[in-house]
């Protein structure tokens, strides 16, 4: 038991150690991971062969994550993206594939080896990218759902590729993998015929999908009604367990069978409850995968393999990324967009561990190319952050500066007291606004359909990328009284408002914030006047809906009023301790009891006694009629 502690103990302080070291110079957390892992194996030799063992426990990370975003889709959503899904993600498995093939069977191995070679490095590290796409917040933009749909059709053909492995079996090798195959595991179709084996699985998943439908939602309620946090948490888990449990069992991936578990509660009413309690097991167990994957580098092997190694890890990467993108060009993810899909791919992945150690149980790969194989991908995963990286220092600028096809920044010919930033669908609505009560404004935006359209209603603006400092200054700032920032960009739009405020401090700045928390960024950055994008739009249709369930619009107006000025009322304290979490308190009780507080304010505020509205005050209004429904609940 002892032992296990010290283990526990070291994994854990290289992970306290090395990522907020990773995070801090601009590296990502993964590479913190895999940096960790290095220093604590191979380096100083502090973990040794229990770190494969570890590292099948920690592979259960990537089952959690793909439950959880299982959990954000629902079978709509996944309808909508099928062209990608199949189009994109097929051609890019079954191209990656050939290439491999083709490859291997160049350098003189057999077909089948060179076969299941081709589909080990056919998939990507579904890990690793999604976690990185979420700690930049690209998994909205074009290349990241792009990637997505590569991943999970990825995920997809891990049971095929399963399937065909065995029947790619050298006899000559049969010897060599019999005692691996021995320990393979429980399995509940090893012996049986292929019509029985496709019952078992349809019946597995079909059990899978009825019981998310049915089961579960019971469940939950059976186990709220204990009033028990941690008992909640353990049902969580138990789901997750459970279905990855019996996906093993058919010898399907338990990934895709969380996945497909996501899927089916994404419209529960327990959904954000159980993401919340699953998230935190998933991000450690993710960490704790990366690390194993450093810690497995085996030096001896790379010593004496060093230039293979390496020549065939920027093979994998340079024949990956060319075919991802001619696929991006075919499918017209373009510009930034494109490099983000080809970059963020060209690595192999964790599924490529399990392939190989199958491959090598099954007698098609031997023992010697299979650890090699294993430095290669470990090698392609390791240099997967340092792509991320180049994307955000080389690729980016790059668009930023030369934009839409090129084009250069206008030529800025006149000046305004109010400068606007940005004329998406929040702009727009300002700058039509401020041109209706004959306001002068320059409007500046770096997507050239915008300005086209503001310039189509007569409104005069430029392109250009606004947070520039030169083009601000053309745009006369210096003289300006007003600067709008609506760009939609979190990070820019804070750097933007920290310039002005630091070199032209008479401006007064209103800036668009994304939710509370870009609020507080932009407000210490000094923004005189920040409103929420959807927080007014919001209070409108929370009034809209208590005139619909029978409340006065004047009241369900005033409801509203009190609401804001509640929020107004706890705005500075709730600021100071979001603060505390800014400089590096993950955790702060101060906050979550101030928000407690306010939401105890506001529930008071609500059952205040209101002032009756006069008729001279309210338009006519109808309460509405109750349903036959209604009136049988009630």
């Amino acid at each position: 038991m002892t032992a296990y502690f010290i283990q526990a103990f070291i994994y854990l302080v290289a992970a306290v150690i090395a990522v907020p070291l990773a995070k801090r110079y601009g590296l990502g957390s993964v590479l913190g991971y895999l940096m960790a892992g290095v220093v604590i194996g191979p380096i100083l030799g502090l973990v040794g062969q229990e770190t494969t063992t570890i590292q099948h426990f920690a592979e259960f990370g990537v089952v959690m994550m793909l439950f959880l975003v299982g959990l954000e889709l629902d079978p709509k959503g996944l309808w909508a993206m099928r062209v990608r899904l199949v189009g994109l993600g097929g051609l890019q498995v079954g191209l990656t594939t050939v290439a491999g093939t083709a490859i291997a069977w160049w350098l003189g191995l057999t077909w089948q080896t060179s076969l299941a070679i081709g589909l080990l490095f056919a998939l990507s590290s579904t890990a690793i990218v999604l976690q990185t796409l979420s700690e930049k917040g690209l998994e909205k933009t074009e290349g990241g759902r792009s990637a997505f749909s590569v991943l999970l059709f990825q995920d997809i053909a891990v049971i095929p590729m399963l399937a065909l492995i065995p029947l790619l079996a050298l006899p000559a090798l049969m010897g060599a993998g019999d005692d691996r195959a021995s320990h393979a595991g429980l399995s509940l179709v090893a012996h049986l015929p292929g019509w029985a084996y496709a019952l078992v699985v349809v019946a597995a998943i079909g059990s899978v999908i009825a019981g998310g439908y049915y089961l579960v939602p019971k469940l939950f309620r059976y186990v709220v009604g204990s009033g028990l946090r941690e008992v909640f948490t353990a049902t969580a888990l138990m789901l997750v367990i459970g279905i990855a449990a019996l996906m093993s069992l058919v010898n399907l991936s338990p990934a895709l069978g969380a996945f497909l578990g996501g899927i089916v509660l994404a419209n529960s009413e327990f959904k954000h409850e159980i993401e919340a309690n699953i998230d935190p097991f998933k991000g450690l167990l993710l960490g704790l995968f990366f690390i194993t994957v450093g810690a497995g580098i085996d030096f001896q092997v790379l010593a004496s393999q060093w230039g293979t190694v390496l020549v065939l890890g920027v093979v994998v990467i340079a024949v990956k990324a060319t075919i991802l993108l001619v696929l991006a060009l075919l499918f017209r993810v373009r510009g930034s967009n494109g490099w983000l899909f080809t970059l963020s791919l060209a690595q192999a992945g964790e599924f490529g561990f399990v392939l190989l150690t199958y491959s090598v149980q099954n007698s098609v790969i031997p023992v010697e190319i299979s650890q090699v194989l294993s430095l290669v991908i470990a090698l392609s995963m390791f240099l997967t952050p340092l792509l991320f990286i180049a994307y955000d220092r080389l690729v980016l600028p790059r668009y930023r500066r030369v934009k839409n096809d090129g084009r250069q920044p206008d030529d800025i010919d006149e000046q305004a007291p109010v400068i606007v930033a940005g004329v998406g669908r929040f702009g727009q609505i300002i700058c039509r606004l401020l041109r209706a009560n004959n306001m002068p404004i320059v409007a500046l935006d770096h997507e050239l359909e915008q300005i086209e359209n503001l310039r189509r209603i007569r409104i005069k603006s430029y392109f250009g990328d606004a947070s520039r400092s030169d083009l601000l200054e053309t745009a006369g700032i210096e003289q300006a009284r007003l600067l709008v920032v609506a760009i939609d960009d979190r990070k820019r739009a804070v750097d933007m408002v920290k310039y002005v405020k630091h070199y032209y401090p008479h401006v007064w700045v209103l800036a668009r914030a994304f939710d509370r928390g870009h609020g507080y960024q932009l407000r210490e950055a000094g923004a005189d006047d920040i409103v929420s994008e959807t927080y007014h739009s919001a209070l409108e249709m929370g009034g809209h809906a208590l005139t619909a369930m029978g409340v006065h619009p004047m009241r369900a107006k005033q409801m509203t009023w009190a609401f804001v000025q509640n929020e107004e009322a706890h705005e500075d304290e709730l600021f100071d301790a979001w603060k505390e979490i800014e400089e590096g308190i993950n955790f702060s009780p101060r906050y979550g009891e101030l928000f407690m507080k306010l939401e105890e304010a506001l529930n008071s505020a609500m059952q205040q006694d209101w002032p009756e509205p006069q008729r001279e005050d309210v338009p006519i209004w109808t309460p509405p009629v109750p349903t036959e429904d209604s009136d049988e609940k009630s």
